[in-house]
């Protein structure tokens, strides 16, 4: 896990996070580029993303550039970034800070393939080498 310093921002809702994963797919995107990935999905409104993308941009989720005559949405945080802040919240607020108590339910509530536990355990032997083996 890296220590680079997070900025603090607001967790992204459900909605939020299609419109994130949409940007972190295609990369910098206008509104009419987001509208129409998501539209392949399930019928979404084209001021509905825009109206979305503008809250996202006060909440300092995205960044807007206003450059061209069509906006440019790009992500603060990497997929990455935010898949580690979403974890740690949800370790601090249901599982007491265990990181052992949300691994271990995690892997209880869905099956995981053999490749998946491969790489898990490579991860926690890399942890281990590392010194952070408290797993």
């Amino acid at each position: 896990m890296t220590s680079k310093k997070r900025p603090n921002l607001p967790q992204p809702t459900a909605a939020e996070l299609e419109l994130l994963r949409v940007l972190w797919k295609l990369g910098p995107s206008t509104v009419r580029e987001v509208h129409s990935t998501l539209e392949r999905a399930k019928p979404a409104g084209y001021t509905t993303v825009l109206k979305m993308l503008q809250i996202m941009t006060d909440k300092g989720l995205v960044h807007r550039d206003e450059r061209q005559r069509s906006h440019v949405y790009h992500p603060t945080l990497s997929e990455q970034d935010t898949q580690r802040t979403l974890v740690d919240d949800l370790m601090e607020r249901a599982f007491g800070g265990s990181a052992e108590s949300l691994v271990l339910r995690a892997l209880e509530s869905k099956h995981v393939s053999q490749e998946e536990l491969t790489r898990i355990v490579r991860l926690i032997e890399s942890q281990e080498e590392k010194g952070h083996g408290n797993v």
